[in-house]
C-alpha cells in the first residue's frame, strides 16, 4: 500500500551531472590570450582545429647506433663538464651548446642519453633560438609527434605546451578526489612507435618547486626475481589514448586525433644498450592480454609502486632553482627539461625513453593558486618496442 509518509521536496539540481575533474592537472587554467606575464608569449598554448591521421609505421635507426668513438670527442670537448646526479642515471652537462652541435655530435649525444637516461644542459641558447630551430634540432633524433588534445603553437603542432598560472579552485577540486598531483606515465606510449627522445624546455617557473621526477625502468626490471621476469617477458599490454580523448570530448575540448590502441611488450629491449626495461604506464594501459581485469590492475599497480618507490631520481642543484629531476621508465628518449642553474629560462635536458615520470605540483600559493610554470615539449618518435622474444609478433 502507498506510504503515509510525507513526500520530501526534490533537492534542486539533485541529479545535475558533475563537471569531470581535469584529466591532467598541468593543463592551462586561465585564458592565455589575456595572460601577459610570460616572458615567452609566442609559446603560450593555442588550439588550432587541425586533424591528424593515425601514425603509419616508419623505418627508424637510433642515431646512437652510428657512433664510432664511445668517448664522444665531438660532443664533450676540453671545455665541457659532466656531473652525474645519481650513479646510474641522470647527468648535467656544462660547456656544451646544443644548437652548435654537428650531426656527429648529436649522434654522440644520443649515446650519452642512452647511457645516462636523462641529461640536462644549463644555459642553452637553443631556448631563445625559436620554434623552427628547436624543431629542426629534434628531427635529428626521430619523427615528430603531434599531440591529440593539448595546447600547441600556431603553425607548430609538434609543440606540447605546458602552462599553468593560478586557478586555485580547479586545483582544490582536483585534490578533492585525488590524494596526490603526481601522475606517473610514459609519454605517448600508445603510439605504434612511441617516443625515442624528448626535449623539455623551461620558459618560466616558480622560484622553488615544480620538479619533474623520473624512475628508471631498466633498474626496476633488474631488481625483480628471475621467476617473475620470465613471466613478464612474455606479456603483451594494450596502451590506449581513449580515456584521454574521451575526457577531452566530454569536457568540450578540441580533439585532433581519434583514439589509438596499440599492443606493446610489457618488457622491451633497449636498441642501444640491450637492457631490458619495463614498459609500464599508470595512465595509458587498459589491458594485459591473457589476464583478467583484477589481475591486470594488481600487476600494473605492483609494478608501478615498485618503479616509483625505489627507482626515482630528483637532482639537487646549486642555488634555489631545482626545476628538473632525473630519469623515468620508458625506452630511450631525449628531454629538454627545466633549468638546473641559477640562469632562469635557459636549460634543455635530453632524456631517454626508458622511464616513467611525473611533475610535482608543489608550487601552489594558498591565496592565488599555482604559480606560473611554462614549459614546452618536443618528441622524436623512435623504434617499435623490441620484445624479449622474437615470437612475440
Amino acid at each position: 500500500m502507498p506510504s503515509s509518509a510525507p513526500l520530501r521536496p526534490k533537492a534542486p539540481n539533485a541529479h545535475k551531472p558533475e563537471v569531470p575533474i581535469s584529466y591532467d592537472i598541468n593543463l592551462p587554467y586561465v585564458d592565455v590570450n589575456k595572460q601577459s606575464s610570460s616572458p615567452y608569449p609566442q609559446y603560450l598554448p593555442s588550439w588550432e582545429p587541425v586533424w591528424f591521421d593515425p601514425l603509419p609505421p616508419f623505418k627508424y635507426e637510433d642515431p646512437a647506433l652510428r657512433v664510432k668513438d664511445r668517448s664522444k670527442p665531438n660532443l664533450l670537448g676540453p671545455g665541457s663538464k659532466v656531473q652525474h646526479i645519481q650513479p646510474s642515471l641522470g647527468s648535467v652537462v656544462k660547456g656544451v651548446q646544443l644548437n652548435k652541435l654537428s650531426d656527429t655530435a648529436k649522434d654522440e649525444l644520443a649515446l650519452l642519453i642512452a647511457e645516462r637516461k636523462v641529461v640536462a644542459f644549463p644555459d642553452q641558447d637553443l631556448i631563445d633560438a625559436g620554434p623552427d630551430e628547436q624543431e629542426q634540432f629534434m628531427r635529428h633524433f626521430g619523427k615528430p609527434n603531434y599531440q591529440p588534445i593539448s595546447g600547441s603553437m600556431p603553425g607548430h603542432p609538434a609543440f606540447h605546451i605546458i602552462h599553468r598560472d593560478g586557478n586555485r579552485d580547479e586545483i582544490a577540486r582536483f585534490l578533492s578526489q585525488r590524494t596526490t598531483t603526481t601522475l606517473w606515465h610514459q609519454d605517448v606510449s600508445y603510439e605504434i612507435q612511441p617516443p625515442g627522445y624528448v626535449m623539455l624546455g623551461l620558459l618560466q617557473g616558480p622560484e622553488v618547486g615544480g620538479d619533474t621526477v623520473f624512475a628508471a625502468t631498466d633498474l626496476a626490471y633488474k631488481r625483480l626475481s628471475p621467476t617473475l621476469t620470465s613471466f613478464l617477458d612474455s606479456l603483451k599490454v594494450v596502451h590506449s589514448s581513449a580515456n584521454m580523448i574521451n575526457h577531452a570530448r566530454l569536457t568540450g575540448g578540441l580533439v585532433r586525433k581519434d583514439p589509438v590502441d596499440t599492443v606493446h611488450p610489457l618488457v622491451r629491449v633497449h636498441p642501444v644498450t640491450g637492457e631490458k626495461c619495463l614498459f609500464i604506464n599508470g595512465e595509458f594501459i587498459t589491458r594485459i592480454e591473457g589476464l583478467k581485469e583484477p589481475e591486470t590492475r594488481w600487476l600494473r599497480d605492483f609494478l608501478m609502486q615498485h618503479i616509483v618507490g625505489g627507482m626515482t631520481s630528483r637532482p639537487a642543484c646549486a642555488g634555489s632553482r631545482a626545476l628538473l629531476s632525473c630519469l623515468t621508465t620508458v625506452p630511450h628518449f631525449v628531454c629538454i627539461p627545466s633549468s638546473l642553474s641559477l640562469s632562469f629560462p635557459s636549460l634543455p635536458a635530453l632524456m631517454l625513453t626508458h622511464y616513467v615520470d611525473s611533475a610535482i605540483v608543489d608550487y601552489i600559493d594558498e591565496e592565488y593558486g599555482a604559480k606560473a610554470r611554462h614549459i614546452f615539449r618536443l618528441i622524436a618518435l623512435g623504434e617499435k618496442p623490441i620484445p624479449v622474444y622474437d615470437e612475440f609478433e
